[in-house]
């Protein structure tokens, strides 16, 4: 069980980022930011994270990766040199008309071309060395064709008898499509909110205990085993056990859970969670990359910068769209030029136009935005998404496979039923109970014991306990009289006989239960059973009004199960289940053209999770990095399933949408720029439409990032 759990997990953890195109290439990787591919082999940036190897097709793209902060202010101060030389620019272009106009554009241009527009070069620099193209090399080439032939125009005049500079279009392309970068950083900084919220949960410092005195460490120096403080308001350092103390803990970031926990001597505490009430002292159990804050942050981060299956023919063609798109400007361009005779100032605009207009920033987000929008979403719901296929698929499932316990049911055992015979109360049923269980250490026991702590009851310990094994128990209390619990074995037909009805009914509801006997006589039953969590209700009718084919395959024999599904409504079950004939049910499934989620505990479920279309781990709690599936349900509610599922069906229309997007904008816009207009407007058409290349290229970005931020507006309830 355990290496097939843990082949699981080290499947997923190879893959980080890393994910393969469909080439027949192994060394590509996925550029985190942009989501362009680039080869392992041959890039010459990349950067660790976490023990992870990112790689990145420009220099721009990296510093976002590492530092974002620095990337939006490095725009900001671009922007802030190439707007007011452009208006400049525009303004001696079109209202001044200065004699000598021409070399004080050249000066203002260059500029905006080399100063304020350097990212450019540093990608064309950055996609030589990567020996690939890059969706700078686009931007690099259309604006500095427009700025070398104006040049050419302002310095050699005598060489071009038609005139005509064209420094307005060099440097209006430069600010609009750093403009549209600005906006789009501030999109997807809006996107990664989540992601920075966990991030800023792990404190700095510590108190640790040491040599007798409390020390304010910083937590990359707490080590496992050190002994901590954790005062009121604070938030816990690492993950950790309780050693003393008590004190109600908010868990609500992690686990989505908004009522506070209350946290005592051997309960584990999470790292980043806050000690609401009372002072702790807790001993480190778990440190640095391996805590469960970590893990969720990394599972939401890998999320997010992952591929979905619906990508690959965007990926396809981004990954061949630069070279492309240069021959498609330069046959236009050429054609126009040579075929139809318009001017080579002209013919020079058709070629800027197109490579503007087609660089394919839209395809290279379009599924990053989406998915980064949504997994923050999710980790805020207390589920976590292991990467975009995962999502993609639990957007198709129709079909799903429901283990019991700990799954639908609390997984473990608590008193349902008391029926008190003879003038007896239910309260004295419990009490005598409990009494001569106070030596049990079987969970039948304990379950009775909690009850009458739960009615706050005081038991005393019995003078004399025998456990008859299979059977019971049978007790003498301080009063001498003789206590007997058990099943029917430890009674006579003839005393079973007039309790009879009572018995079956509650056998028959898939109950434990236990005859209670004092002297001889019976003076009660008390009945136990797996109790159902408190959403299991809404959520199979959620699942059943959403049309979902729902099985109930489980351990337990067919009283229990059968209980279990009569309660809510469940058709299909199979009892007495073992792992291979959940795994062997779910293959039948998946034959009949089923796309089949799976739905267990993450641990004894294993194989199933890992067979099924989606394996889907509940009630993982602190074991994050341990389970088989490829969504973990932090909160053990069943019900955030159904809000996977529909959060998935979101995600993917929104990736449909923004992929749909910029295919249209390439289809229907590059044809423009090379030339489809102007037997309708004339070659006068050029005056304009490089600028409006660069503004449509720049939205295109913009529209796809403030289109995936419309999924925060999702509501699953």
């Amino acid at each position: 069980m355990n290496g097939a759990l843990n082949a699981a997990d080290a499947g997923w953890k190879s893959q980080g980022t890393q994910l393969k195109p469909a080439m027949g290439d192994d060394t590509m990787a996925t550029d985190p930011v942009c989501g362009m591919y680039v080869d392992e082999k041959s890039s010459a940036l990349d950067t660790e994270r976490e023990g992870r190897k990112y790689y990145f097709c420009s220099t721009s793209c990296k510093l976002q990766f590492e530092k974002p902060e620095r990337e939006l202010r490095s725009l900001r101060t671009a922007l802030m040199v190439s707007w007011p030389l452009t208006i400049l620019v525009s303004a001696l272009t079109y209202i001044l008309h200065l004699g000598f106009g021409n070399y004080i554009m050249l000066i203002l241009a260059s500029v905006v071309q080399f100063y304020a527009g350097r990212r450019f070069y540093a990608g064309i620099a950055d996609a030589i060395k990567n020996r690939s193209a890059n969706m700078d090399t686009l931007i690099a080439i259309g604006s500095s064709a427009a700025w070398a032939y104006s040049a050419a125009v302002t310095i050699f005049p005598s060489l071009f008898p038609a005139g005509g500079v064209y420094f307005d279009t060099s440097t209006i392309i430069i600010s609009l499509i750093l403009t549209g970068t600005y906006m789009q950083r501030i999109a997807e900084s809006r996107a990664s909110a989540a992601v920075s919220a966990l991030t800023a949960l792990q404190p700095s410092i510590a108190h640790k205990f040491e040599n007798g005195k409390v020390v304010d460490t910083p937590i990359e120096k707490i080590m496992k085993g050190n002994v901590l403080l954790v005062k009121p308001g604070e938030k816990i350092p690492t993950d950790s056990v309780v050693m003393d103390g008590e004190s109600a803990v908010d868990e609500s970031m992690i686990t989505g859970e908004s009522i506070a926990v209350t946290k005592s001597a051997g309960d584990k505490v999470i790292g980043g969670t806050i000690n609401a009430t009372g002072s702790l002292k807790i001993r480190a159990a778990v440190v640095g990359n391996d805590t469960a804050l970590a893990q969720i942050i990394r599972i939401v981060q890998d999320a997010a910068s992952s591929k979905v299956p619906i990508q690959r023919l965007a990926d396809r063609v981004a990954s061949y769209f630069v070279p492309i798109v240069v021959l498609v400007g330069i046959l236009a361009s050429l054609s126009w030029y040579f075929v139809w005779g318009v001017g080579a100032n002209v013919s020079m605009l058709i070629f800027v136009s197109v490579l503007i207009i087609a660089c394919p920033c839209a395809l290279g987000i379009a599924t990053p935005a989406a998915l980064l929008v949504s997994s923050g979403i999710a980790a805020k719901e207390g589920i976590l998404v292991k990467s975009g296929e995962s999502l993609q698929k639990a957007s198709m499932v129709n079909t799903l496979v429901l283990d019991k316990t700990g799954t639908l049911t609390k997984g473990k055992l608590e008193v349902t039923d008391v029926i008190a015979f003879s003038g007896y109360k239910k309260k004295e049923i419990i009490g005598l109970a409990a009494t001569a269980e106070m030596n049990s250490e079987h969970v039948i026991g304990k379950a009775i014991i909690a009850r009458a702590n739960g009615l706050g009851m005081r038991t005393d310990f019995p003078k004399k306990f025998t456990y008859m094994q299979g059977s019971g128990v049978m007790a003498i209390d301080k009063d001498g009289r003789k206590i007997v619990v058990g099943n029917r074995d430890m009674f006579t037909n003839k005393q079973i006989g007039k309790i009879g009805k009572s018995l079956h009914k509650l056998e028959s509801e898939g109950k434990t239960a236990l005859v209670v006997g004092v002297g001889g006589e019976i003076i009660g039953l008390i009945a136990l059973g797996d109790i159902l969590k408190e959403d299991s209700k809404k959520a199979i009718n959620a699942f059943k009004k959403g049309g979902y084919d729902i099985w109930l395959i489980t351990g337990d024999n067919e009283w229990v199960a059968n209980a279990v599904a009569k309660q809510l409504g469940i058709r299909n079950v199979i009892p007495r289940a073992k792992p291979k004939d959940k795994m062997d049910k779910i293959a039948q499934l998946q034959k009949e053209g089923k796309v089949v989620a799976m739905i267990g505990d993450g641990i004894n479920d294993a194989p199933a999770l890992t067979k099924a279309d989606v394996g889907i781990a509940i009630g993982a709690g602190t074991d994050v990095a341990l389970q088989a599936g490829g969504i973990i349900l932090v909160k053990n509610s069943i019900y955030d399933a159904f809000i996977a599922m529909q959060l998935g069906k979101k995600t993917m229309e929104k990736i449909r949408q923004n992929l749909f997007w910029a295919f249209a904008y390439n289809i229907i816009l590059i044809p423009v720029a090379a030339g489809a207009l102007i037997p309708f407007f004339t070659a006068s058409i050029y005056v304009i439409l490089p600028t409006f290349a660069a503004l449509a290229m720049a939205f295109s970005s913009v529209t796809v990032v403030s289109n995936s931020l419309l999924l925060r507006r999702f509501r699953a309830y």
